[in-house]
């Protein structure tokens, strides 16, 4: 039997219409975004008739992704037999992947990453902070020309071919020149803010204050975490990871390789897009990898088990 990794996608995943065939034909996908949208009233329309624009915005397309992925999840496992052995969560993921392995209230999650998308967007003006992904290069390229600019960071370490970096809107443009000198294939990304960045700093400070009165729980399976790439049960250890995420690293290499080593030998990412299926294919190219964002993949997922 499978040893199965449940992946939980973040930001950029979100798309108009998200999730609605589940929530118009399963019942456990219906009830878990009828609680969503009782929570954060308004959310509905955001996800199933946007506009685009609105729904990307930080703090509406936090709690969007955590509600597809629930809801997604749940109605795998109220269809099949299997249970996840471990679980990972991209970024905001974090988050529906502690909802998952019961650490954490699906309502305080969803209430939490639309502060936490408030927070980020208000912590640096639009325009002021950029972020672009970089490839072609090794990682230790990418570290050297970041390290000799000020105010840029490496945010997110993808895949082996993809690392993203973040900062303010001019040392990324002077860093994107440099790494195109070195040989790189630089892509802007159209991001509102310079995520897991040291400029997040005043949205992990108001973050914490809200992780401080929540609520964890013991965990069903352990969870990998975004700041160490390491798995935690433990849950008097969430406030400090949550919130050192802001402006941390996602590394996602590390977690998908830590979740190997661990015995997990099949990924399902729930969710809205399959961002997170690719990266782990270009990752460990053998493991067997599912996406299920709608009744169709949750049958495909079926019929091959």
């Amino acid at each position: 039997m499978a040893t199965i990794a449940a992946l939980f996608p973040g930001q950029g995943s979100q798309s108009v219409g998200m999730t609605r065939d589940f929530f118009e034909n399963n019942d456990s996908a219906r009830a878990t975004l009828e609680r969503a949208f009782a929570v954060l009233p308004g959310l509905e329309r955001l996800m199933f008739e946007g506009p685009e624009e609105s729904l990307k915005l930080t703090e509406n397309a936090q709690p969007a992704l955590v509600a597809s992925s629930i809801a997604c999840y749940r109605a795998w496992r109220a269809r099949t037999d299997v249970r996840p052995s471990f679980a990972a969560g991209h970024s905001l993921g974090e988050f529906s992947a502690l909802v998952a392995t019961k650490a954490l209230e699906f309502d305080d999650a969803l209430r939490l990453v639309r502060a936490r998308g408030h927070y980020m967007q208000a912590a640096v003006p639009v325009g002021q902070g950029a972020m672009s992904a970089v490839l072609k290069v090794s990682l230790e390229v990418i570290r050297e020309v970041v390290g000799g600019i000020d105010g840029v960071e490496v945010a997110n370490l993808n895949t082996p071919e993809q690392t993203v970096i973040s900062g303010s809107t001019a040392a990324v443009a002077t860093a994107n020149e440099a790494l195109k000198a070195k040989g790189a294939r630089v892509i802007p990304l159209q991001v509102s803010a310079p995520f897991h960045s040291s400029l997040m700093q005043p949205a992990r400070e108001r973050l914490e204050k809200d992780l401080a009165v929540t609520d964890f729980y013991s965990f069903n399976f352990p969870v990998v975490a975004n700041v160490t790439a390491l798995e935690n049960t433990d849950p008097l250890e969430l406030p400090t990871l949550l919130s050192q995420q802001v402006t941390s690293s996602v590394r996602w290499v590390e977690s998908i390789l830590r979740l190997e080593q661990l015995g997990a030998t099949e990924f399902i990412e729930f969710g809205a897009g399959t961002a997170l299926t690719g990266m782990v294919k270009r990752i460990l190219p053998e493991v067997k990898t599912f996406n299920i964002g709608s009744p169709d993949d949750l049958e495909k997922y079926v019929l091959a088990h």
